[in-house]
């Protein structure tokens, strides 16, 4: 009986020392997750700004019948480029695991329409899974933290942009988790290149604002700019996702833990009361035992 009790009472210090770190996780996630979309909404703003002027430029350019860019070009697509961003740490519930799954359904489905595949991951997770399986990966990006920079998504998008550019794909989706709230984050697929025609359409071409050099050369610089700055929304998304897919993992964890202690401790006083009557028994016989030896004798 008293192994018994010293072995829950390991578990219970066990239990305990579990519960004591994944609380500190939860917290350090839920410090993060405030960064995190306070640095989503600053992008936002910027990103709304620059696709309406966007689509104002491509109006007065469409109106001249300059519109021309390579990225705008439509080709019959045989050469898919995907790029799925997963996170270089687990312990975040089914973060990485959405995101996987759907890059697989993405994968068999380019396969399927028998598609020259182009596969390039971003995260330790999916780099490390896609490689056990079998896929080759063309581009590996696991040195992005969970602060994510332009420069980042910058060097991804150039990569993309000259693998299009140069004809090597004809095509890129880009597969992210989406943060919707702390509660609830969405895989997501947006199609990156060729830029869709409804980006650059819609605008109004009877702005009054004067373009310098023109019209035309500005939309060939923001066209670039627009996928850099879809990248970038992609990793800030999923950063935030991360921290709020791990916040609520780390919640569960812990809330199972004092579960887990509860129960324990209910064991551990019907053990200690079991060898408390144990004991008292033992006493009474040998009480017993010694009062009838007397009046034997």
């Amino acid at each position: 009986m008293a192994e018994q009790i010293r072995i829950i009472r390991n578990r219970i210090k066990s239990v305990n020392s579990t519960k004591q770190i994944t609380r500190a996780m939860e917290m350090v996630a839920t410090s993060k997750i405030k960064k995190a979309q306070e640095r989503i909404e600053s992008s936002r703003t910027y990103a709304v700004k620059m696709m309406e002027t966007m689509q104002d430029i491509a109006a007065r350019v469409s109106a001249a019948g300059q519109v021309s860019h390579p990225l705008l070009k439509q080709r019959e697509s045989k050469k898919s480029a995907i790029l799925a961003i997963t996170s270089n740490r687990g312990l975040a519930g089914a973060f990485n695991t959405n995101i996987i799954r759907r890059t697989e359904a993405m994968l068999k489905e380019k396969l399927a329409e028998d598609k020259e595949l182009h596969l390039l991951m971003v995260g330790k997770k999916g780099i490390n899974y896609f490689k056990f399986i079998g896929y080759e990966i063309a581009e590996e990006y696991n040195t992005i933290s969970d602060k994510p920079t332009f420069e980042d998504a910058k060097e991804i998008a150039d990569k993309l942009i000259e693998l299009y550019s140069s004809a090597e794909i004809d095509e890129a989706h880009v597969i992210f988790n989406h943060f919707k709230s702390v509660m609830d984050q969405k895989p997501m697929t947006y199609q990156v290149l060729p830029v869709p025609r409804e980006i650059t359409s819609g605008g109004s071409a009877q702005s009054d604002v004067l373009f310098e050099p023109d019209a035309a050369s500005i939309l060939e610089t923001m066209l670039p700019n627009y996928v850099e700055i879809l990248i970038y929304r992609a990793l800030l998304e999923s950063a935030a996702s991360e921290h709020g897919a791990r916040r609520t993992a780390m919640k569960a964890a812990t809330d199972n833990a004092e579960d887990m202690i509860t129960g324990l401790i209910r064991v551990l006083n019907r053990a200690r009361q079991a060898q408390i009557t144990k004991e008292l028994a033992e006493i009474v016989g040998g009480a017993d035992a010694l009062k009838q030896a007397s009046e034997a004798g």
